[in-house]
């Protein structure tokens, strides 16, 4: 059994099968990441889950923008949550905020009571609540198995002191993911940083479509966002980081043990 999780947030197969074959331990399986990730395609995770036999955790959440839902988008993310346990997802990635930054119990419950055996994890919702050490233990005390977290800022390294200060908290209570810029280049500093071993990436590069003709006069996508390009998951990052992980965790840990 690994001593490390390596989670890897996909949106397509490729990305998916690209992690798995890189060395990720787990998925997170979204829609969009260009805006942050949406609930993904069942059909999406059928096809992925034929692929790769890993575990992999599916993200609800209906549309980009806030956590602070009403009730009919609480009311299909319930649904949402349903039909991917139903599939045999293995975790369901949620969170759902009041208008004042605390976290709606009362959504969350539902939420967590409608996922059944699936594992729990609090995605950065969490990132913007007011008050990060108190949510923890009302995360906690749900029954949430994972929080997803930068630390409250843009990226987990400006926050990495807020994320060690949540590890020494939790005292093995939860599972602290650290995600938001984890990358080759910095995931051992963020191992000795914030004393974790569990890490959330992506680990994207950029895809040129394959399209030959353009219509100049035609743009359907995002601005500043070309739709001749697409955002991959690199299996060679993915084995970078885990090679990373292997040597500044595992073999550590073995030679404790």
């Amino acid at each position: 059994m690994s001593k490390y999780i390596l989670e890897v947030c996909v949106d397509s197969v490729e990305s998916a099968i690209s992690a798995y074959n890189g060395g990720a331990t787990r998925i997170e399986l979204c829609s969009n990441l260009v805006i942050g990730g949406t609930t993904p395609d069942l059909e999406l995770f059928k096809t992925i889950r034929n692929h790769i036999q890993i575990p992999i955790n599916v993200m609800i959440r209906p549309r980009y923008g806030d956590f602070c839902y009403t009730e009919y988008e609480h009311e299909i993310m319930c649904r949402q949550v349903e039909n991917f346990k139903n599939e045999g997802a293995d975790a369901v990635v949620i969170g759902s905020l009041n208008i004042d930054g605390t976290l709606n119990e009362k959504q969350m419950k539902e939420l967590i009571k409608e996922a059944g055996q699936c594992k729990i994890t609090l995605h950065r919702a969490f990132d913007m609540c007011k008050d990060y050490f108190q949510t923890m233990e009302e995360a906690i005390k749900l029954g949430v198995d994972t929080i997803l977290t930068s630390g409250g800022k843009q990226n987990c390294i400006v926050g990495a002191e807020t994320i060690r200060n949540l590890v020494e908290q939790a005292e093995g209570r939860i599972e602290i993911l650290v995600g938001a810029g984890v990358s080759q280049n910095n995931i051992a500093e963020l191992i000795k940083r914030t004393k974790t071993k569990s890490f959330h990436m992506s680990g994207k590069t950029i895809i040129e479509s394959i399209m030959k003709y353009r219509n100049p006069d035609v743009f359907m996508g995002l601005p500043g966002i070309s739709e001749y390009k697409k955002y991959q998951t690199d299996e060679k990052i993915i084995k970078q980081v885990v090679e990373i992980l292997q040597r500044n965790i595992e073999s550590k840990t073995q030679i404790q043990e």
